[in-house]
């Protein structure tokens, strides 16, 4: 198991910023939420990778401002699984990508009989996700060590799993449609 820090300070995004800045092609993100427990589509964590940077993690509500991160990545490729969900929670950070690859999107439009998270990891790249704290309490701080690996497997092998999606999509003639 690795042990993953959050990053709850600007001093840190700043720094999380440039090695992201520096990484290569897209830009993977996924955003955690309290809905259940606090009623909004808050922002309590949110995922970054990038390859050449590796995984990241932030804690939205110390930060507060996010424009280093949004001007690190924000004209990358990002990709998202069911992007419709994370979107209003970044908007509300300032965080906009220019360009999408919605994981959940792709597999749909190729016909995968299952579009969750782990279902696409699985049958894209046969890597099976544990995906027991998708309902917990993300604005519980501290933020449990195992719910921190969690939510870094998220983001991890999605930039993998576009690539392996949009070679599908490539081979069935629907790279233009997506």
């Amino acid at each position: 198991m690795t042990d993953y820090d959050v990053i709850a300070d600007a001093i840190g995004l700043s720094d999380a910023a440039r090695v992201l800045a520096a990484g290569e092609g897209p830009v993977a993100v996924d955003v955690e939420r309290a809905s259940g427990f606090r009623y909004s589509q808050r922002a309590y964590l949110i995922q970054v990778f990038r390859r050449g940077a590796g995984v990241f993690l932030f804690d939205p509500p110390p930060i507060g401002d996010f424009s280093a991160l949004q001007e690190a990545i924000g004209g990358e490729e990002w990709v998202l699984h069911a992007a419709s969900q994370d979107l209003p929670s970044l908007r509300e950070l300032d965080l906009e990508p220019v360009t999408i690859f919605d994981t959940e999107l792709a597999a749909r439009l190729l016909g995968h009989d299952r579009v969750g998270l782990g279902a696409v990891v699985a049958d894209t790249l046969g890597i099976t996700l544990a995906k027991a704290h998708s309902a917990s309490d993300w604005s519980t701080r501290p933020l449990p060590q195992s719910w921190l690996e969690y939510a870094a497997l998220d983001v991890e092998h999605l930039v993998d799993v576009r690539d392996a999606l949009a070679a599908e999509l490539e081979a069935q003639g629907k790279t233009a449609f997506a």
